[in-house]
């Protein structure tokens, strides 16, 4: 295997996950899969040039949604089923090969028109699970 040795500007992993705002452990990933360039310095650590940080920070429309929402996790899809008792509902929604079972209040059901058949969109966030409609 033919290593290119690291150059005088390169950073450590360390350094280039503190610059990303990523962990160790992702760089290390990313460099398995191609989507980072190392080299190895004479101890055979890995380093990260520069021009490959500034590649990465330059990037960032992989984080983007579109909107000033903060939740990154949607799945769209079709609302199956409302079953509301009390001041509680569980929604479950179709998105594709995943169901999604959300329970929110009826009053978030209510304001927002949630019956089986309508599109909605299911925001994950953290253990939360959020429910929407594009109006």
């Amino acid at each position: 295997m033919l290593r290119q040795m690291a150059g005088a500007n390169d950073l450590s992993l360390g350094e280039a996950a503190a610059q990303l705002g990523v962990s160790v452990d992702t760089l290390r990933r990313w460099d398995r899969d191609g989507k980072l360039k190392t080299s190895r310095d004479g101890n055979d650590r890995r380093r990260v040039p520069a021009t490959e940080v500034e590649r990465l920070r330059v990037s960032p429309e992989r984080h983007r949604t579109g909107d000033g929402f903060s939740a990154r996790n949607r799945f769209e899809g079709t609302v199956v089923s409302v079953e509301a008792d009390g001041v509680m509902a569980v929604v479950e929604i179709e998105a594709g090969p995943h169901r999604i079972t959300a329970a929110i209040t009826r009053d978030a059901v209510e304001e927002l028109g949630l019956v089986a058949g309508i599109e909605a969109v299911a925001t994950v966030k953290a253990t939360s699970v959020m429910i929407g409609r594009e109006r």
